[in-house]
């Protein structure tokens, strides 16, 4: 892949999925431009601890850059592909005062990215959408060609940016692709997301909180796998306009994971429910026939395995933190 490209823009660089995105692009040897703007939804200096080992390459560039108004044909005008991962993530906080956030940084900000990108063509361009699109679907494994009903604020938001992407392709011939993740998790994954939490939680032996019964079911993904598909999505040839689910192959249980982060601990957790929150569907599952077949791409990493890397990780930067 990386032969073929050999300077990409990556947006949303210091973040969760997109600062390994972009190692994994530099240790195949393509150029990158990040671009972060450090929004407020958790704190900048997880952000800095991503976004600090990538200056060891020589072909990475950081640009602090608000994408919704800041100037992007200089960047965008060097780069043969564009990932765009930079977002206003969560479904709980969307509701309320919050939602001019996710307006401008998942619609305004996608609108400003495209018009730069069709002035100065590109091969591809990815964006990551979300599973959240579907809300809660009707059928199971959910394909692409599920009617979208978001149930949150953030969900609308992300729709609204892949119907974006599809006008400047249908209208300008932008060669954009769309990838909707399925619950992505992993090291680095954002400390307000579930594993997160309940891993810290183990670590400090302090109770954890789940949103309803703990039956609902998601299709959880690990990053790495992400990461193999986006990278997929960004070489693969003749697939303009194509929408691809991205999912860890099976659905499991939130009770189910809890178990397993136990064993991995070698705690028990103790649980407190409480009541389930809007926006939060039952369950989630993505066939992934689609990118199986077009990209190549099937999830390699089990859960067991992939939250027991989380969890190292998590215990590492806890061994490092001064009492």
């Amino acid at each position: 892949m990386g032969s073929l490209m050999k300077c990409a823009l990556v947006t949303g660089c210091a973040g969760f999925i997109g600062s390994h995105l972009t190692r994994s692009l530099l240790d195949d040897g393509v150029e990158v431009f990040g671009v972060d703007c450090f929004n407020d939804n958790y704190a900048r200096a997880d952000k800095l601890r991503n976004l600090r080992p990538l200056g060891d390459w020589d072909g990475f560039e950081f640009v602090p850059l608000d994408l919704a108004r800041g100037e992007l044909d200089e960047i965008v005008a060097d780069c043969d592909a564009i990932f765009h991962l930079a977002a206003e993530p969560g479904v709980r906080p969307s509701w309320g005062r919050r939602f001019d956030s996710y307006l401008r940084n998942n619609v305004l900000a996608t609108q400003h990215l495209l018009e730069a990108a069709a002035a100065h063509p590109v091969a591809r361009f990815v964006f990551a959408s979300s599973s959240s699109i579907y809300g809660q679907a009707e059928r199971f494994p959910t394909s692409e060609g599920a009617v979208p009903r978001p149930w949150s604020p953030y969900g609308l938001t992300k729709l609204s940016a892949e119907h974006l992407c599809q006008l400047y392709h249908i209208n300008l011939g932008l060669p954009v692709v769309a990838l909707r993740y399925f619950s992505v998790y992993g090291p680095r994954q954002r400390p307000d997301m579930a594993f997160n939490i309940f891993c810290r939680a183990a670590l400090a032996g302090e109770p954890i909180e789940v949103f309803g019964d703990g039956h609902q079911t998601r299709d959880f993904t690990y990053v790495g796998d992400v990461v193999a598909a986006t990278r997929a999505a960004g070489a693969t040839p003749g697939i303009d306009g194509e929408v691809y689910n991205v999912g860890g192959g099976s659905q499991v249980s939130l009770n189910e994971t809890i178990a397993l982060i136990e064993d991995i601990t070698g705690t028990e957790l103790e649980v407190v429910h409480q009541a389930k929150e809007r926006g939060d569907v039952r369950d989630t599952g993505a066939d992934t026939t689609k990118a199986r077949s077009e990209l190549g791409f099937e999830a390699s990493t089990g859960l067991e395995q992939g939250l027991a890397a989380e969890f190292e990780w998590l215990a590492s930067r806890s061994a490092r933190v001064p009492a």
